[in-house]
């Protein structure tokens, strides 16, 4: 199990009634930042900021909340919506990052960032944009979480709101012809059979309540998280990867610090087109956007090509989280246990 105290603060989606107290939130928070002088006055800043259903009907609002009080929020926009400054189409965007005065320092705003990126990287986006001003000492906070500078997309900034800023995007995607992102509701049936079939075209003599686990897509999506690699031309679905929850691990390997990662499966139809480890460095990512130092996994001696695959990613073995399994029939094989450091 993994053993990390949850927070003190709970990240979510934002609800209709708190639109008003969101947006007392940011401007409260902005009111005791470096722009409090350039925002005072500033009509459309000011109606961005009451405007909450529509930066919500652009996207989505995220709120952090400790116990009643909401204490944080950022809003993330898909590409092609009014409020977007930089996020073209296939991208999104953070706008109106806030922290409670009282609550900063805490970590709140970092937290916010990176459930923000991850929202984008469930949507499937290409990348996330975020612009802030000169005077902003969260410029630092975004370089730490893995946002660049994008100096080429500064002018597109000139005259909006406060002065000079500055612009960062950090990318999700890493090739043009794969998107990575959540199942849809509707797929699982197709991902049922495209995972159910990798496993028994790799793997011979898999034991029946092993399968009926592999095909049970539903139970994992409202339990975890299950992603698709869709093809972005023809949107074919090529293969499939399950992770935890925030906060949550899937099996007893993962310890302290760590996430770990289950049942990739790539259709037959999309061998040979680097997709498994694609969907793995995906599983990366996700562990670097939520901050996690290591991701881990369990595969199993039979399962040669999966391990080999895994060897040449550079994961290295964990012996001491390894355990022999004996079927019924007296045969049996070694669980192994594998992990790799990332740089969160």
């Amino acid at each position: 199990m993994n053993d990390t105290p949850a927070p003190a603060f709970q990240i979510r989606p934002i609800v209709p009634t708190e639109y008003a107290r969101e947006a007392e939130l940011v401007h409260a928070a902005y009111a005791a930042g470096p722009y409090r002088e350039e925002l005072a006055n500033d009509s459309v800043w000011a109606a961005t900021e009451r405007d909450g259903a529509g930066r919500a009907a652009a996207g989505q609002i995220l709120v952090a909340v400790e116990g009643d009080t909401l204490v944080g929020a950022v809003t993330v926009l898909r590409g092609e919506s009014s409020y977007a400054k930089l996020a073209t189409t296939g991208e999104a965007e953070l706008r109106l990052l806030a922290v409670a005065p009282a609550s900063q320092g805490s970590g709140l705003g970092g937290a916010l960032i990176r459930a923000g990126v991850e929202l984008a990287l469930r949507w499937g986006a290409a990348a996330v944009r975020l612009d802030t001003g000169v005077k902003n000492p969260a410029a630092a906070l975004y370089e730490r979480i893995g946002f660049e500078r994008t100096p080429e997309r500064d002018a597109q900034l000139d005259g909006m709101s406060y002065g000079a800023s500055v612009s960062y995007v950090y990318p999700l995607q890493e090739r043009t012809d794969v998107r990575l992102r959540e199942i849809r509701a509707a797929e699982i049936p197709e991902v049922s059979d495209l995972v159910l079939a990798a496993y028994r075209e790799d793997y011979e003599g898999l034991p029946g309540d092993y399968l009926s686990e592999i095909a049970n897509v539903a139970e994992r999506a409202a339990q975890h998280q299950v992603w698709v690699a869709e093809d972005t031309e023809s949107g074919a679905l090529l293969g499939t990867i399950t992770t935890p929850r925030p906060g949550a691990v899937l099996s007893d390997v993962a310890r302290e610090g760590e996430m770990d990662l289950r049942l990739l499966g790539v259709s037959h139809a999309a061998r040979g087109r680097g997709i498994g480890s694609l969907i793995m460095r995906h599983g990366l990512r996700l562990a670097r956007i939520r901050g996690i130092g290591r991701v881990v996994l369990n595969t199993s001696t039979e399962m040669v090509a999966a391990y080999e695959m895994y060897d040449r990613m550079g994961f290295a073995r964990l012996p001491e989280r390894e355990f022999e399994i004996t079927r019924p029939d007296g045969t049996g094989f070694t669980l192994l246990a594998y992990g790799i450091d990332v740089a969160a």
